[in-house]
């Protein structure tokens, strides 16, 4: 059979088609052509490989047949298969499959699971939570089709509840196109095996298609949506709840927020907030208070399995699952080494004082038999995030009330991936990784400021001395 598809990838999406990485996530700005890729990668890998089953997701069935579905109804020819439309599937005339199915949560996630996926895709992946991406992954595999490597092919723009973990796994640190290599240990198989990983950013420019109009369009839109959907600019997106939180490590410390450590004067105040957890991430930060009320952050231990080399978070938003007596242990460890004789105020989630939560007594009982004490934090949702509004706020001469230690990565990882709630809209979506944002918003609300104060930088501002070491060491201190 002689059957011509209507199909010429532009050079992005030929280097899509073409990667042999296990992982790849394509796009990272509107107009890339990315459903028209994903939909004509399942097709032609189908068509390559009798038998096999492609499962194509979005994260709601309206979303699902106003993109992929279109994509796939007007893209395949009547004489490859045939749409069955009862059950979302296009059965090819191989014996492949597509199977197009959306998946809201971890709850719907849960519905495959006897399911055996030899080709996994994934269109908006930023829609997605890492729990419900890391569950589908369990159900790619090719035990009925031997000689067939399973593969998984997502495509995304930046935003989303998921912008932060996506963002960690395939853009930070990396270079685009370059494929990477991440060892993982199975304890059941007693092994270990690589997974590859590729990036390969597209624009509206890479795509020759797409009319004059939408570039027009897109020029319109407010800033952060424009450098997102425009420019694949992954660090501001549209739904961005801090969009004036500032990275750029700056030692004059004007508009920025993040700045070289240095050794915290002995009159300072020290704080330490605390957000427990144990499948999610528990967090520790570690703050100063200067004479003017400005908080330092300027050391953090972040409960997340750590790369043994670079030490960055290597699994966002996934806990070590250590009991509270390890976790204190290693806050004690910590302390004892680097807070030896400061007197530090604790603050923590109230949750941690429920005396149900465990058979040997409340977490904050557990801290209190390793000498670690907290107050209860004060649990209000708005008013803490505008605290941190009110803190990040610069003044007319450019300084804000809340600095963070270059050394504090998660802090500065996590903050900014943070959006706003769908249907609480004055709330961000917990969803995300928000355990530093939480601690950090205790202390906050324990150090309230009313409104953005205008002043000047204070005087001792320059006064410390750049080879002297910080009082903390705190980049040796990180979870995992």
């Amino acid at each position: 059979m002689n059957v011509h598809l209507a199909y010429q990838p532009t050079p992005k999406q030929a280097l899509f088609h073409q990667s042999t990485a296990d992982e790849l996530l394509y796009g990272g700005a509107a107009g890339g052509g990315k459903s028209k890729a994903i939909v004509m990668e399942a097709l032609i890998d189908a068509l390559e490989h009798p038998g096999i089953h492609s499962y194509l997701f979005r994260r709601s069935y309206p979303e699902l047949q106003d993109t992929l579905l279109k994509e796939a109804l007007s893209s395949v020819p009547a004489e490859l298969g045939h749409y069955v439309s009862q059950r979302h599937d296009y059965l090819l005339v191989n014996g492949s499959v597509l199977h197009f199915r959306f998946c809201r949560n971890l709850q719907d996630a849960y519905c495959y699971q006897g399911t055996e996926m030899h080709r996994l895709y994934i269109d908006e992946l930023t829609h997605f939570t890492q729990e419900t991406y890391d569950y589908l992954k369990t159900r790619v595999r090719t035990a009925n089709m031997p000689g067939i490597r399973p593969r998984i092919r997502c495509t995304s723009n930046p935003g989303g509840v998921g912008h932060g973990w996506v963002k960690a796994l395939f853009i930070d640190g990396k270079q685009p196109f370059q494929i990477y290599s991440e060892t993982v240990y199975s304890s059941v198989l007693g092994h270990s095996a690589a997974v590859t990983r590729q990036y390969i950013p597209a624009t509206l420019k890479d795509n020759p298609y797409i009319g004059r109009e939408y570039a027009f369009q897109l020029e319109q839109k407010p800033e952060a949506l424009r450098k997102a959907l425009l420019l694949g600019d992954w660090n501001v997106f549209d739904g961005q709840v801090f969009t004036e939180f500032r990275s750029e490590c700056r030692a004059d410390r004007r508009y920025t927020h993040v700045i070289p450590a240095f050794r915290i004067p002995k009159g300072w105040r020290r704080y330490r907030s605390f957000d427990w957890g144990y499948s999610r991430p528990f967090s520790v930060g570690y703050w100063a208070e200067d004479e003017d009320g400005r908080l330092y952050r300027y050391a953090e231990i972040y409960g997340s399995p750590k790369d043994p080399h670079t030490r960055l978070t290597r699994k966002p938003n996934t806990g070590m699952r250590l009991s509270p007596e390890q976790t204190a242990a290693m806050i004690r460890q910590y302390e004892n080494r680097y807070e030896k004789g400061q007197h530090i105020i604790g603050i923590a989630d109230p949750a941690i004082f429920d005396e149900s939560r465990g058979s040997d007594g409340c977490v904050a009982k557990v801290f209190e038999r390793y000498g670690i004490y907290f107050e209860k934090g004060d649990h209000e949702r708005i008013a803490g995030k505008m605290q941190l509004h009110n803190r990040f706020a610069f003044d007319e001469d450019g300084f804000p009330m809340l600095y963070v230690f270059d050394c504090c990565r998660d802090f500065i990882r996590t903050i900014p991936s943070l959006v706003y709630d769908s249907c609480f809209v004055e709330d961000i979506d917990t969803g995300g990784e928000d355990h530093i944002y939480d601690e950090t918003r205790y202390m906050c609300m324990f150090r309230p400021i009313l409104q953005p104060v205008k002043q000047n930088c204070p005087a001792s501002a320059g006064q410390f001395l750049r080879d002297e070491p910080p009082a903390a060491a705190p980049w040796l201190v990180s979870g995992g």
